[in-house]
């Protein structure tokens, strides 16, 4: 590529078509994907309803600026929300968390942040000053400032939450921080703390989200509250969207001319993300719970116990496989794709899966399958 910035390290090859779970790259070569765009595409690359709710909105018009009323947003937002939240439609899950931020702020009145070392927020300053990962803030100096960081799972955090914090941000499983499990009694005693001090709890589902460890939210199988949930990814499934859902106690603080939007909202995304939340039902959740059991049974029984790997992590179909790092992860990636199979990767030599909520059982542990023939040749080699 030479006319592009080098902003990513780019596997050798350009995915040009796909099918239900299948991607094809431009040498004819076609992959099982475990990654769904990292994340996105969890109704894979040729939903019918999804594309038939695009096709029918993209022959109406494309865009409409929000100075006008749209049944569509609403719509979506009513999907989203219950009846005690409000939605704010962006473009991405940054931005989501951008606007979080910035509502929390303005509600509380007060400046200061807690936020989690190995948590991921976003790249721009706001979100990117949220997350807990220094390597990407490397020459971006000074970012925003009055952000706390904290170990995830650790008691002392709890410590820092008095009634002088504007918010606590966190996700209950680290996804680009290596597929970190949050633990479900620490979560809920940082609820309590945050929701004893007057504290806004803001919980970050742009990857968990959408159905991806088999209910809506990931927080709803935490026992969770939160005042702020942010949302993108496979909201759209491939299309860009991101949402904040708040309470409706923080309307008045973000009326017009506070906050904004050119694309956010954009008539394209809503339609892709109705067909989504149309699918995003009771049965399809169990499917995808009961889908994982067999997965996890897989994993704990057929993975976790190889000599080069030391843990799985994750919840539904977020996983992390955590490899010994005498064994890089991006060569096990390359690897799998030799292998037919897309793959991702997370901090800590992580190897990272998150395939298409469709994809069948049978699929499943065929990628499953070549993941665990990749590790033992690996470890045989080394």
């Amino acid at each position: 590529m030479e006319h592009v910035f080098p902003t990513y390290s780019r596997f050798p090859f350009d995915l040009v078509d796909g099918h239900d779970v299948y991607l094809t790259d431009n040498n004819g070569k076609t992959y099982l994907d475990f990654t769904s765009g990292i994340g996105v595409c969890s109704f894979g690359y040729s939903n019918e309803i999804i594309q038939q709710s695009v096709e029918q909105q993209i022959k109406k018009v494309w865009h409409i600026s929000n100075l006008y009323e749209s049944e569509l947003q609403d719509k979506v937002a009513d999907q989203l929300c219950n009846d005690d939240q409000l939605a704010f439609f962006c473009n991405s899950g940054t931005e989501a968390n951008e606007a979080a931020f910035k509502l929390a702020r303005k509600s509380s009145g007060k400046s200061t942040v807690i936020a989690f070392n190995n948590g991921f927020h976003g790249r721009t300053y706001g979100s990117m000053s949220l997350t807990g990962n220094p390597d990407i803030k490397v020459g971006f100096a000074p970012l925003v400032p009055d952000i706390v960081f904290a170990d995830y799972n650790d008691e002392a955090a709890i410590d820092l939450i008095t009634p002088d914090i504007a918010a606590v941000i966190l996700e209950v499983i680290q996804g680009e921080g290596g597929v970190n499990d949050g633990n479900k009694a620490w979560l809920q005693n940082i609820q309590k703390a945050c929701n004893d001090n007057g504290v806004i709890l803001i919980i970050d589902e742009v990857q968990t989200g959408i159905g991806r460890t088999g209910t809506k939210f990931a927080f709803e199988q935490f026992g969770l509250d939160p005042d702020i949930i942010t949302s993108a990814k496979a909201l759209g499934n491939g299309t860009p969207i991101g949402a904040m859902i708040g309470k409706k106690k923080f309307a008045e603080f973000f009326g017009p001319g506070t906050h904004g939007t050119t694309f956010g909202g954009n008539k394209i995304s809503l339609a892709a993300a109705t067909g989504v939340l149309q699918q995003l039902t009771p049965s399809f959740l169990a499917d995808v719970q009961n889908k994982s059991k067999v997965v996890w049974n897989y994993l704990n029984n057929e993975i976790k116990t190889l000599d080069n790997v030391s843990d799985t992590t994750g919840l539904g179909l977020m996983i992390g496989i955590h490899i010994d790092n005498k064994y890089p992860v991006n060569d096990i990636i390359s690897g799998l794709q030799s292998e037919g199979l897309l793959t991702l990767s997370a901090k800590y030599n992580t190897l990272r899966l998150l395939p298409p909520l469709v994809m069948s059982e049978d699929k499943l542990i065929e990628g499953l399958g070549k993941i665990k023939a990749v590790l033992q040749k690996t470890a045989e080699t080394v």
